[in-house]
């Protein structure tokens, strides 16, 4: 193949991953094999790096790249960002030899695992956010030349539209996905980052802002206690807990039913660097005309169906005793079945879940 059929071919692969995410680790593979290097990277970029999607040389050096604090130490991205350069840098633009011979990160992380030359380039998208495309060379090949950098400035307008396009898909696909949750009657928001809403539907907008507000952090529920639990919710500990969904109970107001905020942590994909969602926002109202069933409890709540008996029995003001007699286990079974309901709702006294599930407003302490 010549080498403007090359060309004219990357650029069909640059598009083809603006539209479909997964192709990006394969492109930046060969977007590194044709500047005579080993692979590539594309970050997401929000105050430093915060996600990555990668050729498939790098599956297991990049989550150490991002966990072990090297991104943090990495001097590259500040040094780019000030140069506000649109096209691609080389180490040369960014450092002297000196430096990059003497600095902690290419000494022992780059050039350790082999990614001793890089260029890159910043491209700016519509969501607040930049997008860091990066190919790397063996320290063996030398620098990236100059007729590199005029090759992958070739490539940079296709490679910003596609992201520009990757973006706004990501974006159409949170809208439906918000959206489909109000056909089902539930208000329901797509988050990014640290919590702010990137996607809403109309009933989650209808409660802005007498119970939720949109701010620059996240997204803050007017519920004191409520907002307490949201915030640890969307903590990066709890949106990478695998086994963890959250529900957090919102008290009932004079004007508004109880409800049940529900954290659904976005999984990782190619998208979401593109969009940085990372957790659904949905909530369900309480009917306040009734306790709800053992059955509707359990799933608000991730009970288990014997958590979620004696949820509904403490919501209908039955007392432990006669949960225990009922069911035919002992008080002391009941009291632990009532304290992990407790703990799984984030309340701290019966008399809270009685309020909540019989619709009064209720203040946590």
């Amino acid at each position: 193949m010549s080498d403007s059929a090359h060309f004219e071919s990357l650029i069909d692969r640059v598009y083809e991953a603006g539209l479909i995410p997964s192709q990006w680790p394969a492109l930046l593979g060969d977007l590194g094999a044709a500047v005579g290097g080993n692979g590539g990277f594309l970050f997401g970029v929000r105050d430093g790096y915060t996600r990555a999607v990668n050729s498939v040389e790098y599956d297991q050096l990049i989550p150490v790249f991002l966990r072990d604090g090297w991104s943090e130490r990495d001097p590259n991205l500040p040094r780019a960002i000030a140069r506000n350069h649109a096209g691609f840098l080389t180490d040369h633009d960014l450092f002297s030899e000196e430096e990059i011979a003497t600095n902690d990160v290419y000494c022992n992380f780059y050039r350790k695992h082999g990614i001793g030359y890089r260029a890159g380039t910043i491209i700016p998208i519509p969501s607040g956010d930049s997008i860091a495309i990066v190919v790397s060379r063996h320290q063996d090949r030398g620098p990236v030349p100059r007729e590199v950098v005029a090759l992958l400035d070739g490539l940079r307008p296709h490679l910003a539209r596609a992201s520009l396009a990757a973006n706004r898909l990501g974006f159409e696909r949170a809208r439906a996905q918000a959206d489909a949750l109000q056909v089902l009657g539930l208000p329901g928001a797509v988050l990014r980052g640290r919590g702010r809403v990137f996607a809403a539907n109309g009933l989650f907008e209808a409660l802005i802002p007498s119970l939720f507000r949109d701010r620059i952090e996240r997204v803050t529920t007017t519920d004191v206690t409520a907002d307490a639990l949201l915030a640890e919710a969307l903590g990066p500990m709890s949106l990478a807990d695998r086994r963890i969904v959250k529900s957090i109970p919102v008290a009932a107001t004079r004007d508004r039913v109880p409800m049940v905020l529900h954290v659904l942590p976005v999984r990782g994909s190619a998208r979401d660097i593109f969009t940085q969602a990372t957790a659904l926002l949905v909530v369900t109202p309480v009917d306040r005309a009734a306790v709800p069933t053992a059955e509707v409890l359990q799933g608000l709540f991730d009970l288990t169906p014997a958590e979620a008996r004696v949820a509904r029995g403490i919501g209908q003001a039955e007392t432990v005793d006669a949960l225990a007699d009922a069911t035919g286990v002992n008080r002391e079974t009941v009291r632990s079945q009532l304290k992990a309901v407790l703990s799984k709702t984030g309340l701290s006294r019966q008399q809270e879940l009685v309020s909540l599930l019989a619709g009064k407003a209720f203040h946590g302490g």
